[in-house]
């Protein structure tokens, strides 16, 4: 009776041991698929920084820098806006003077639809 009982707990403490390498065999694999994630993370985030720096050297070469854009949108504004003020003092009067005539000379006629009865 004894050898069974020394045999039920040497497979009482086998179980045990086994269990034991299981639950280390799934940390390590635990470990080893976090591991790998942050290294494809980091791998992620290389790359990236790589394609954003050669968009920005394709951008830099046929469109300029932001900067130039801008200033340039900058200066045709201005440039606009100051052909526009010309014309408007070249044609302030002309434009005053016939609203004034307009609206003061006023010439009552008949409308064509207007039928006498």
């Amino acid at each position: 009776m004894a050898s069974q009982s020394q045999g039920v707990q040497q497979l009482l403490a086998a179980e045990k041991r086994a269990a034991e390498k299981v639950s280390e065999a799934r940390k390590r694999k635990n470990r080893r698929l976090k591991q790998a994630k942050e290294e494809a993370q980091e791998e992620i985030q290389k790359y990236k920084a790589e394609r954003e720096n050669v968009f920005k050297e394709v951008e830099g070469k046929h469109m300029g820098s932001k900067d130039s854009i801008s200033s340039k949108i900058d200066m045709d504004t201005k440039v606009k806006i100051e052909a526009m003020n010309r014309s408007v003092a070249q044609n302030k009067e002309p434009v005053i003077a016939t609203l004034i005539n307009e609206v003061c000379n006023i010439e009552p006629t008949v409308h064509q639809n207007h039928r006498e009865l």
